[in-house]
């Protein structure tokens, strides 16, 4: 009877949360009650068929169907999804991925190439997105080969150095040799192909591509979330994974225990740096335009601060604590901004006793609340570390471990 009223429980807050964002389809509230359902999902006492049921209608169906009414809730899961897939420092193979893509997928390796061969057909992004795998992975076991002595903090701040090296190379290689167009950045970048356009034109559907890039793009990002999720679950069951737990807890110990240690990290800093690598590729496809702007410190700050939200070395973690950091970031912050921005435009005069009059045009516009974005993290990290550490949700621990 217990599982039978849980189901319904999960069910009806599906239903209830799905109702609200129809009724109010611009309130961050009722969004945030509706993407709550995944949660709800994760954490009720249901047997694992009826969750994986469940989610999937949530990604697959209600999240597409309120993303036709708000676009904007498109937007935000694939921005989660993007840095879910994303770890500290790994953002400089997140910008090798996107530049790799660019180059190639634009006029600007003509600059440098013969032929006039450039931009390439939209179907090489498919291929490109593979290549960004093998070359994310070997740039990651690259840079770990002179790190390998380094350990936690002193690791972390390699590859944050890294990641500002990157972002400074491709902001200076527009000389001698015009490689990645420096800081005015590369445009344009093409998207991958429509290949179902003509399916839904034959079926009697004529649907702009600026109207289907967008469930585009959430569905490959949602495709490559659940595979990496698939790979890291495999991984984490196998041998493999057993070592790198192995080291993380005692480096000296796993080495005692015949664990190839060099050789273990270096494979995970491939892996990490692949799925950073690969999602970069689709970035740079779904913006049109990159910069090294796009890249910057902030950016790798805002991936510790999803990290530590949601708890280090857990993939439902991972996944939350991107979801609220994009939320947070892309609409609270924004969505109060203008809301302060509309209330300045309104000229409405309040009378304050004591004080006066006060006309609401005379409130600054360092109030904004999107301009303390960097604040916001450093709260996050600093709340975090002081009172849950572990993150909301970290990882669990296995009976008899």
């Amino acid at each position: 009877m217990k599982v039978g009223l849980a189901h319904l429980g999960v069910i009806a807050y599906i239903i209830a949360s799905s109702a609200l964002v129809l009724a109010f389809p611009q309130s961050v509230l009722a969004f945030l009650c509706f993407e709550a359902s995944l949660l709800v999902i994760y954490h009720a006492s249901v047997d694992q068929t009826t969750k994986f049921c469940l989610g999937g209608i949530v990604l697959l169906v209600l999240l597409p169907l309120l993303g036709s009414i708000n676009g904007y809730y498109l937007e935000i899961a694939i921005q989660a999804g993007i840095f879910g897939l994303l770890n500290l420092g790994f953002v400089a193979f997140y910008a090798i991925g996107a530049y790799l893509w660019a180059i190639f997928g634009s006029p600007q390796a003509n600059h440098f190439l013969p032929g006039n061969l450039f931009p390439l057909s939209s179907v090489w992004f498919f291929p490109f997105l593979l290549l960004g795998v093998g070359v994310g992975a070997l740039t990651g076991a690259l840079l770990g080969l002179p790190v390998l002595r380094l350990r936690g903090d002193y690791l972390a701040v390699v590859t944050l150095g890294f990641a500002e090296v990157v972002r400074a190379l491709v902001n200076n290689f527009d000389k001698p040799i015009n490689i990645t167009n420096g800081p005015k950045g590369i445009t344009p970048i093409e998207k991958p192909p429509l290949f179902f356009q003509p399916l839904l034109e034959f079926l009697g559907f004529s649907v702009n591509p600026s109207t289907l890039y967008p469930f585009y793009f959430y569905f490959i990002v949602l495709f490559i979330v659940m595979l990496t999720v698939l790979v890291a679950r495999r991984l984490e069951e196998s041998r493999i994974g057993r070592a790198w737990k192995a080291i993380r807890e005692d480096e000296i110990a796993a080495a005692a225990m015949g664990i190839p240690v060099v050789r273990m990290k270096l494979l995970g800093l491939a892996v990490g740096a692949s799925f950073a690598s690969a999602v970069g590729v689709l970035f740079a496809a779904k913006q049109v335009f990159i910069n090294p702007e796009s890249f910057t410190f902030m950016e790798s700050i805002g991936v510790l601060a999803m990290v530590i939200l949601g708890g280090m070395g857990s993939i439902p973690g991972a996944i939350l604590g991107a979801t609220g950091v994009t939320i947070l970031n892309l609409q609270l912050l924004k969505g109060l901004s203008l809301w302060l921005n509309s209330v300045r435009q309104s000229g409405i005069v309040l009378s304050i006793p004591l004080f006066g009059d006060f006309t609401l045009s005379q409130i600054p516009a360092q109030f904004e609340p999107a301009k303390y974005e960097r604040m916001v993290f450093g709260l996050i990290l600093i709340l975090m570390m002081m009172f849950r550490p572990q993150g909301v949700l970290p990882p669990r621990q296995k009976r008899g471990h």
